[in-house]
């Protein structure tokens, strides 16, 4: 059975393998300290502190899972192998909704680093997936929960 992949930008790779420091170099270390110190509270069966740590425990330890198959997989896009013009993961895309006057720009990026309200939008939104492989100057049909629309693509750069 072939694994998940995890496309990514180099920036998103090097943002999950700092954090992955984090996580095993900082924060596990002090919730096991924390663990320590609320056993040393006494009775355990209503330690709500140690329950606490336990809980965070699992969170920190999970997202270390995570973030750990995500590196394990990743396959960084690499921008420049695709044609200028044509949308891709890291690229910044900007389209007219037809009707409209104010186009629209968004970084296509992985589904890990994606932050709208910072105009970075996952390849697994509708939007990118209506956009990804055409090129500047094409009309597109975007489907998305609210219904569709038309919009053309009026540029496409490749983030530097």
């Amino acid at each position: 059975m072939a694994e998940k992949t995890y496309p990514m930008t180099a920036e998103g790779k090097a943002k999950l393998e700092a954090e992955l420091k984090q996580l095993k170099l900082v924060k596990r270390p002090e919730v096991i300290q924390r663990i320590k110190i609320a056993r040393s509270f006494g009775d355990l069966s209503e330690n709500s502190e140690y329950d606490a740590a336990k809980d965070e425990q699992s969170h920190v330890e999970d997202r270390i899972k995570q973030v750990e198959e995500m590196l394990k997989y990743a396959q960084v896009v690499d921008a420049d192998a695709v044609d200028p013009n044509e949308v891709a993961i890291s690229k910044t895309v900007s389209f007219l909704e037809a009707g409209e006057t104010d186009a629209e720009t968004y970084t296509i990026v992985g589904s890990d680093e994606s932050d709208p309200l910072s105009g970075k939008i996952s390849n697994d939104s509708p939007i990118a997936k209506a956009l990804l492989g055409h090129k500047k100057g094409e009309s597109v049909t975007i489907t998305t929960p609210g219904g569709q629309f038309d919009v053309t693509i009026t540029d496409v750069k490749a983030n530097v």
